[in-house]
């Protein structure tokens, strides 16, 4: 699918000295020395899988916000869910504990909408594909809402929708094969649910370009525009991307220049993330959003491997081998030490990416752990 707004961005959105002086280690390596909500002024925090998992917050998380924002942490909420509008998510994230106002929001709809306007003017016709926040989005940027492809619209705007069903995806086809350009808000293949994962905005939009035989442009995260409108709004001089999606969150922040923090609430898995490419590998990581108020360990080279706290991983051809260090001090272990050390060392191994090694373990703290992540232990 094509990527991109049509405008580039000028560079990096924020500077550290820290980390540009140690751009050589691996991501992970580095850590945090200091709690991500008093290092960084704003966080820009996807929400479905990081602050709710379908109608229910994460355990935790409005605890862990309330916490960033003591601290004087700022925070926006970036979605590529294209189904609602900012007032409905800033209600919906109110109810749940999480205070937040339209004006905190932005979401893939709305960076689709300011991307048509540029490109066809005030009062273009367009034709959304969606739930109710796709076509608020383009009436707000100054577009004319239409229903069928009979009213010649220059664009079609395709969003997740929980109702979108044969009928709209038929008028979408017919559309984009009159000349219609088609506009994707994203290409999320999936979405989190407390039922597991269920098809995305992106599983749709597939059906469309399949049928049409034309790709979309595609206007939400990875593309920068999102994220950099984020920061315009808030005025962020350091902020923090924080989300559960490797090939969005984590790399539409590293698309900006903005470091990263990846947490385990949705639906990136530890696997997915010992195989990611350099394209997307994250700065932090954790759990969950509690993760911003917690110091992030350092992954240091210990003889021919990586050692996080009491763990040391090791990387040879194909394997990776973890083991838990004899003696050594417990620290604060949240439970991630070893898997931080298994990236590293893979990362290390593989700079410009590499197929995900096989992990074995030494011993049996190891197994244990290798097991609860879900990665093979022998």
């Amino acid at each position: 699918m094509v990527r991109g707004v049509g405008r580039a961005l000028p560079g990096p959105l924020w500077s550290d000295a820290r980390v540009t002086s140690q751009q050589s280690l691996p991501p992970l390596a580095r850590g945090a020395d200091r709690a991500p909500d008093t290092a960084y002024d704003v966080a820009l925090l996807d929400l479905d899988g990081v602050l709710y998992v379908g109608p229910d917050a994460v355990p935790g998380a409005a605890q862990a916000l309330e916490r960033a924002r003591s601290a004087g942490m700022r925070l926006g909420f970036v979605t590529n869910n294209a189904a609602r509008t900012p007032d409905e998510v800033a209600a919906h994230l109110t109810e749940l504990g999480m205070p937040a106002e339209a004006g905190d929001v932005i979401t893939s709809s709305q960076a689709a909408a300011t991307v048509v306007a540029q490109r066809f003017g005030d009062g273009a016709a367009v034709l959304p594909v969606g739930g109710p926040g796709v076509a608020a989005a383009l009436r707000e940027a100054g577009l004319r809402v239409v229903e069928r492809a009979e009213d010649e619209p220059v664009a079609v705007v395709q969003g997740y929708g929980r109702d979108v069903g044969w009928t709209q995806l038929a008028e979408a086809v017919v559309a984009v094969r009159g000349g219609a350009t088609h506009v994707a808000t994203n290409a999320d293949a999936t979405i989190p649910s407390p039922r597991g994962v269920l098809p995305g905005n992106g599983a749709l939009v597939g059906v469309v370009s399949t049928v049409t035989g034309q790709q979309p442009l595609v206007t939400g995260k990875p593309d920068p525009a999102m994220h950099a409108e984020c920061v315009r709004r808030t005025g962020a001089q350091r902020p923090l991307v924080v989300g559960d999606r490797l090939d969005t969150d984590i790399e539409g922040g590293l698309r900006v220049g903005a470091p990263t923090l990846l947490v385990l609430s949705g639906v990136t898995t530890p696997a997915d993330l010992l195989a990611a490419g350099p394209e997307a590998r994250p700065d932090l990581l954790a759990e969950d959003v509690g993760g911003l108020d917690r110091v992030h360990p350092e992954v240091q080279p210990s003889g021919d491997g990586w050692r996080c706290g009491a763990w040391t991983a090791t990387a040879a051809q194909d394997e990776l081998r973890l083991a838990r260090t004899a003696g050594a001090p417990e620290g604060e272990d949240d439970g991630l030490d070893g898997l931080r050390a298994l990236c590293v060392a893979h990362w290390a191994a593989h700079p410009d990416g590499g197929a995900a090694a096989q992990a074995t373990a030494s011993d049996d703290a190891a197994t244990e752990a290798l097991g609860r992540w879900g990665l093979t232990g022998r």
